[in-house]
């Protein structure tokens, strides 16, 4: 039996008993705890899902790129392109019509314009300003009309037209050898793969070269709220 202390006779106990402390108590508490806080993460998880500190704005759809942008085809199929295909040819058949060893005559109004035979109404003239360049023999070999003749005299085929373009259009042609002017696809590192160079008559019409105006391709769409509206010049300020 436990010794009898001088605080016990002070609490009025019975000589010979001495007062347990009472767990019973604390138990209670530590229950009362573990219960307020199981309310308090329900509460919380119940606010986070019932989002009552707000919601967030919705997002706005993020529209689809047009398919015409992702098509890696050029605007316009070469003599050349055909010939791969073994495409129809007919309408590089010049003499199919023409006469042999016969130049055809061309005709002009009063104003010096050239006049388009109706068998060609699918050509417009538009090479050069001022229509200066309306001479179908500046770019023809009059005497074989399935060669093309640059400047300087060469004779070319369909299929190798752009010397000539580059006769008369060399700072462009020197941009379009070194890779700055036209198209390349493949590989610009020559040890990775090989590469194709495109022509000029892949995008420009020979008999009417200035390139239509093309609407430009979306910008990269941004996820995120903020970012989009710094970067929109109309919500800007």
């Amino acid at each position: 039996m436990d010794q009898p202390s001088a605080e016990d006779d002070q609490q009025g106990l019975p000589m010979g008993y001495r007062q347990r402390p009472d767990r019973t108590n604390g138990r209670f508490k530590a229950t009362l705890v573990l219960r307020g806080l199981v309310v308090l993460f329900v509460g919380l998880a119940a606010a986070f899902l019932l989002k009552l500190w707000g919601r967030p704005a919705p997002l706005h759809p993020i529209p689809l790129v047009d398919p015409a942008f992702l098509d890696t085809a050029t605007v316009r199929r070469t003599y050349a392109d055909l010939v791969q295909a073994k495409d129809d040819l007919s309408d590089f058949d010049c003499y199919a019509c023409h006469e042999k060893n016969k130049p055809p005559v061309l005709r002009y109004d009063e104003h010096q314009i050239l006049l388009i035979p109706k068998e060609h109404s699918d050509i417009v003239m538009g090479h050069g300003q001022h229509g200066r360049n309306n001479n179908c023999f500046n770019c023809h070999n009059e005497t074989n009309l399935t060669l093309l003749q640059t400047r300087d005299g060469r004779q070319l085929t369909f299929a190798d037209s752009t010397p000539l373009c580059g006769s008369c259009h060399g700072p462009t042609y020197r941009d379009w050898e070194a890779g700055a002017h036209g198209r390349i696809s493949g590989y610009w590192d020559r040890a990775l793969g090989p590469f194709q160079r495109q022509n000029c008559v892949n995008c420009h019409n020979p008999h009417s070269p200035k390139f239509p105006p093309r609407t430009p391709a979306p910008g990269p769409h941004f996820l995120h709220e903020q970012v989009r509206a710094s970067a929109d010049p109309a919500t800007a300020r």
